[in-house]
């Protein structure tokens, strides 16, 4: 329908109504409420905060919780139902290879942007950060971290731990999931036709938990508000100060990755900038307000697999991952410059031979610590690598959820594209569903009519165009 007969028939415009402007709304009005919750605090003693403020709290981490809640269902259910289906492909492992080698050309071009920002902008030079608030962490990055979480400790990748309060606390380890779901599926299929009960009880499972999901992202545009609010009301925008620099710097590197990176490896491959990043809002808009990859992934894999065009098979295995591995934020642009920040701050002259050590951790630190990954266990695997000091981490502990927003934006930017370049690249993106979700956004490519993608038996490396060309007309839509 056009404006005109929209204007004639009184019907307001589909994209005024639908989830994109909804979510839009929200982050106004959450921050029209936190800025009247940080009004109210304005009185009150430093750890106190207003009737609003708490309410925005309890709101927010709520909808976090409940994506979380979805993690577990989510993984094990679609990477059994994968694997049994990706017993048809014959490049399966292919794929995985292709995965990480472009997890890793991403988080090289993000470290040397992070590189090259410290050493331009200089963050450390003449800040007035007090040095009696360098500390080191509690813990730090390993190694051998990958070895020590890939091991699952019992068969649903649960672990226990006993809070301040005396409560006990219940975690789970993605990658530890993953691994367990895989082993269970490919001891399925091989396993034949005695496992098909088995098999066709995750599916069933796997498509309760997507309607579950579904029924919980709808819930975003209240959980956004309250998270963006809670963020005005209570993060301390004030703290920035002395630090302002080293702000400035990560937010102009996570920037430069998000706008200038991430758009050349898109025209690389041959996929649309702006059609990208429009149906990748949802990821990158929630990503910033949550400051959780894990909180984020089950959104991550929903919008990929139905708005991006890449198959459930493929996504279930390469989201989880990239979930736990592929953080070009608080992987790469981060440690770099806080590592120029710490080196400047303390007077260390830093050679050629340190700033490859950077980039080598950035892009194997990443894995080598997969299932502990964050900002700062890969700062202190950072800074220890170099030989820096590691109370330099303390200097920056004050404005860590102010950047912590920006590196989660990132990342779970980033956790998207890769498995979309990939999926093209192999010749298993589906155009079909990329058009839908072009005409209908992400409601429509998201909604519950939507079929899934399955892949096909096309090698990987053939001809894009002719295995998209037949895909378009065997595969069934998702």
């Amino acid at each position: 329908m056009s404006t005109t007969q929209e204007h004639r028939t009184g019907r307001i415009p589909g994209w005024l109504t639908g989830f994109g402007a909804q979510v839009i709304a929200g982050l106004v009005i959450g921050l029209i409420l936190g800025f009247i919750a940080r009004a109210q605090g304005a009185d009150l003693p430093e750890d106190d905060q207003s009737w609003l403020g708490t309410l925005l709290d309890e709101v927010g981490s709520t909808y976090v919780t409940l994506l979380k809640l979805m993690i577990p269902p989510l993984i094990i259910a679609a990477v059994i139902t994968s694997v049994a289906n990706l017993r048809k492909v014959a490049n399966a492992a292919r794929l995985a290879i292709s995965t990480l080698i472009w997890f890793a050309i991403t988080a090289f071009f993000s470290v040397l942007v992070g590189i090259g920002v410290g050493l331009v902008m200089k963050p450390g030079e003449g800040t007035s950060v007090d040095a009696s608030s360098a500390a080191e962490p509690s813990s730090s990055g390993s190694w051998l971290g990958f070895l020590e979480s890939i091991v699952p400790d019992n068969i649903l990748g649960l672990a226990a731990s006993a809070n301040s309060d005396g409560d006990i606390g219940l975690s789970f380890n993605v990658l530890q999931l993953l691994v367990i779901s895989i082993v269970l599926g490919v001891a399925a299929v091989k396993a034949g036709k005695s496992a098909e009960p088995f098999l066709a009880v995750t599916e069933s499972l796997l498509t309760v938990v997507q309607k579950v999901l579904w029924w919980i992202i709808r819930l975003a545009p209240i959980g956004t508000g309250a998270l963006i609010g809670h963020a005005v009301s209570d993060y301390g925008w004030d703290a920035l100060g002395s630090l302002g620099k080293f702000v400035l710097a990560i937010y102009i590197g996570l920037a430069i990755v998000m706008l200038v990176i991430y758009p050349a490896v898109l025209a690389f491959n041959g996929l649309p900038v702006i059609g990208f990043f429009r149906r990748v809002w949802p990821v990158t808009s929630l990503g910033f307000i949550t400051r959780s990859s894990m909180g984020v992934m089950p959104v991550t894999q929903r919008v990929t697999e139905r708005s991006m065009g890449v198959p459930t098979e493929y996504a279930s295995f390469a989201v989880p991952l990239g979930a736990t591995t592929k953080m070009d934020g608080c992987a790469a642009v981060y440690p770099a410059i806080a590592a120029l920040f710490v080196a400047q701050f303390y007077g260390i002259d830093l050679g050629f031979t340190d700033y490859l050590l950077i980039i080598f951790v950035s892009v194997i630190g990443s894995a080598a610590t997969a299932g502990t990954t964050g900002a700062t266990v890969m700062l202190t695997l950072t800074l220890s690598t170099l030989g820096l000091p590691l109370a330099g981490v303390g200097l920056l502990l004050a404005i860590e959820p102010i950047i912590d927003m920006g590196r989660t934006a990132v990342n779970v930017t980033g956790q998207s594209l890769a498995a979309t370049v990939v999926a093209k690249r192999a010749g298993i993106w589906d155009r079909e569903i990329w058009d839908a979700a072009q005409e209908g956004g992400f409601e429509s490519a998201a909604g519950e009519d939507s079929h899934r993608a399955h892949i096909d038996q096309e090698p990987v490396g053939a001809s894009e165009e002719n295995a998209v060309t037949d895909r378009a007309d065997s595969s069934v839509r998702s």
